[in-house]
């Protein structure tokens, strides 16, 4: 009686155990795919939506989850942090979603998606950090501290824009959101790439974590200018270098990175402090993701201390953020 007894239970678990899995399995989007001129696109729904090849890889939520989200910024809800509660991990994969068919995070094989996104939040944290040396957890813990600068020394309105980017009354375009954006002709030009009205309200981007994260990944994904690679194109290889770009010491990898976002405020003079924080947010991340460091590649690769850069800023504007 004790065996039958034994038996019928077993039975009932294993019913319940498929019956949850095929809950499960039907809660998941399916993945649509066609061939569009013989190559292979998918459709995965929210996350991934709209006909792409990069959409028939992992998405990001595949291979990275809330908690290691935490564990990148595991000081920013902290009490002396000055947007605790602002950021969060829905908000940045709700924002990725857009760009995910574009091959945001979904380009190149896991290994490659995971260093991308390790490439972009290392620049994220490293940029948005109010850590040091001896801050609790190390200056690496403390990324999305910030949503905005605190203290800014001017409005940042640049006067020869008044025709095309008109600076609203009242309104500071000082540094605001995940890779924040300075100058009234930025928050114009990405004002309009999203269909917001950032040059008049540039405030919405310290009001709205999604549309912040929104705003670094269209720069991250966005050249400065026709001919050069943006971030991301620099990052995963897709861009090919020149002659010039080769003779500039401007190679394939994280390093260039810096030199699209940054110029030279970081890139071309050496080993030096910004450029440095940047790279020990992106490595440190990439432990954490479980990649590893040396994923990283050869200084020459993962670093711009010798690079040119790209688009050298004026002698009396700091207009390259």
């Amino acid at each position: 009686m004790k065996m039958e007894a034994k038996k019928i239970c077993l039975l009932a678990i294993c019913v319940l155990f498929a019956i949850v899995s095929i809950a499960d399995a039907d809660s998941s989007t399916p993945v649509l795919v066609k061939k569009v001129k013989g190559k292979k696109v998918c459709d995965k729904g929210w996350e991934c939506k709209g006909w792409s090849e990069y959409c028939c890889n992992l998405t990001i939520s595949d291979y990275f989850d809330t908690y290691q989200f935490e564990e990148l910024f595991a000081k920013r809800n902290s009490p002396v942090a000055h947007a605790a509660g602002f950021w969060d991990y829905k908000s940045f994969i709700t924002a990725s979603a857009l760009y995910q068919p574009h091959g945001f995070g979904t380009t190149g094989n896991k290994t490659t998606q995971m260093k991308e996104v390790a490439a972009f939040l290392g620049h994220v944290g490293s940029q948005t950090s109010c850590g040091y040396g001896v801050a609790t957890g190390g200056p690496t813990a403390w990324g999305l501290c910030y949503n905005k600068e605190m203290s800014p020394s001017q409005d940042y309105c640049d006067d020869y824009y008044k025709y095309t980017y008109p600076c609203a009354p009242g309104a500071g375009y000082y540094g605001r959101g995940a890779l924040p954006i300075y100058w009234q002709y930025n928050y114009g030009k990405i004002g309009e790439a999203l269909k917001v009205d950032l040059l008049n309200h540039p405030e919405y981007i310290e009001q709205n974590a999604t549309l912040a994260f929104q705003a670094a990944i269209h720069r991250w994904l966005t050249p400065m200018k026709k001919g050069q690679p943006s971030a991301h194109e620099a990052f995963v290889g897709t861009w090919k270098p020149t002659k010039n770009d080769t003779l500039a010491k401007r190679y394939p990898g994280f390093g260039t990175t810096m030199n699209v976002l940054y110029g030279d405020r970081t890139c071309g003079k050496g080993d030096n402090d910004d450029m440095n924080t940047v790279v020990s947010h992106y490595l440190y991340y990439l432990d954490l993701m479980g990649v590893g460091r040396e994923e990283g590649g050869p200084h020459e690769v993962l670093t711009c201390a010798e690079q040119e850069p790209f688009n050298p800023s004026a002698p009396t504007q700091a207009s390259s953020r």
